[in-house]
C-alpha cells in the first residue's frame, strides 16, 4: 500500500514513521537500517563530537541513498550531557546545524527543551523543523515559533517524564483540534493496530522509540535486549516505574515493548507494521491501494 500523509510527503520517505532520538544509541548505522526500511533514521548530534560528525554525516549517505534526519537535543540549563560532551552551548547546537545544511540534511528534530533559535535557522535554510514535546502548551509555543510539525509525546514513553504530561490519546486528539501544525504520535505505539490508533487520532505520523531498541540493528547490549523482551508490562513494579509523575526520567522501556518478543530486523520489523496495518484497513472497507491523509 501507497501510504501519503504530511509527514512523509516532507520527508520523502515510504512510510509516514519516524525514529527516535536515542542517547548513546542513536548512531549512524541504527539510523541507516531505519531509513532503508521506509522511515526517517535519526542520527542524534549529540552522541558525537563536533570534529567528527561531518565524518558520520558522509558515512551516512554512503549506507543509505534514502532520506535521514539529525536530532539536536537541547538541554535544560545546568544539565550535563553524557560523555563525550561536557557541556554544550548555544553556539555548539548551531555549529552542529551548520555542518548537516552544508552536507544536505533537510529534516531535523529538536527536543527536551526550547529550540526556537535552531529553528529559526533551521526554516531560514528552507530545510523542515519537527520539534518534539511532552506537554501542548510547548506544543502551541513550537507552532507559534514557526515548526513545521511537532512530535507530542504521551506519558506511556520511556525517557524522561513530566509531571503534567497527558496520554497519548488525549495529546494528540487535543493537539489536533488545537494545532493547525502536522502532528508526530509518540508514547507506547508498537504495532499496526497503534500505528492506525495515531493516525486515526489525529496524527500524520508516528515516532517509534522503545519498539525498536530490540531490533537486530539497535546498539544496545544483546543482555539488554534480552531483558526488555521479557518485560512484564502488566505487573504493579512496572507499572509504578512507567507511569510515575516526577520530573524526571523512567527507568524501563515504554509498554510497546510488549510487542516484541523475538529479535527481528528493523526492516522486518516496520514491514510488519505497515503491512498488517493496510491488511485491516481492508477489513474496514479500504478499497483503494493507498491511503492518504491529505485532503483532496
Amino acid at each position: 500500500m501507497i501510504w501519503k500523509t504530511s509527514i512523509n510527503k516532507m520527508t520523502g520517505t515510504k512510510y509516514p514513521l519516524i525514529m527516535a532520538a536515542f542517547a548513546g544509541l542513536g548512531r549512524t548505522e541504527f539510523a541507516a537500517a531505519f531509513s532503508n526500511a521506509g522511515g526517517l533514521g535519526i542520527i542524534t548530534g549529540l552522541n558525537y563530537r563536533l570534529d567528527s560528525f561531518k565524518s558520520e554525516l558522509i558515512k551516512m549517505k554512503e549506507l543509505t541513498d534514502k532520506p535521514f534526519g539529525i536530532n539536536l537535543t537541547v538541554l535544560p540549563p545546568g544539565v550535563r550531557t553524557f560523555d563525550p560532551l561536557k557541556n554544550v552551548t548555544k553556539d555548539d547546537y548551531l555549529k552542529y546545524l551548520e555542518i548537516a545544511i552544508d552536507e544536505g540534511v533537510e529534516v531535523f528534530t529538536t527536543s527536551a527543551y526550547q529550540a526556537t533559535h535552531i529553528g529559526e535557522r533551521i526554516i531560514e535554510a528552507g530545510c523542515y523543523w519537527f520539534h518534539k514535546c511532552a506537554l501542548l502548551r510547548h506544543a502551541i509555543s513550537a507552532e507559534r515559533a514557526g515548526a513545521s510539525a511537532i512530535t507530542l509525546i504521551g506519558m506511556e514513553a520511556s525517557g524522561f517524564k513530566n509531571p503534567f504530561q497527558h496520554t497519548t490519546l488525549i495529546n494528540i486528539t487535543l493537539a489536533k483540534r488545537l494545532l493547525k501544525t502536522p502532528i508526530i504520535a509518540a508514547g507506547g505505539i508498537g504495532d499496526a493496530r497503534g500505528f492506525l490508533g495515531a493516525i486515526g487520532m489525529g496524527a500524520e505520523g508516528v515516532c517509534l522509540g522503545s519498539a525498536i531498541l530490540t531490533t537486530r540493528e539497535s546498539p544496545a547490549a544483546q543482555e539488554a535486549k534480552e531483558r526488555w523482551r521479557k518485560t512484564d508490562v502488566l505487573s504493579e513494579e512496572y507499572h509504578r516505574q512507567l507511569y510515575h509523575r516526577d520530573l524526571r526520567s523512567t527507568r524501563v522501556l515504554s509498554a510497546s515493548i510488549a510487542h516484541q518478543k523475538e529479535e527481528v530486523s528493523i526492516k522486518e520489523l516496520i514491514e510488519k507494521i505497515m503491512f498488517e496495518a493496510a491488511e485491516i484497513l481492508k477489513l474496514w472497507g479500504l478499497k483503494e491501494d493507498h491511503f492518504t491523509t491529505i485532503p483532496k
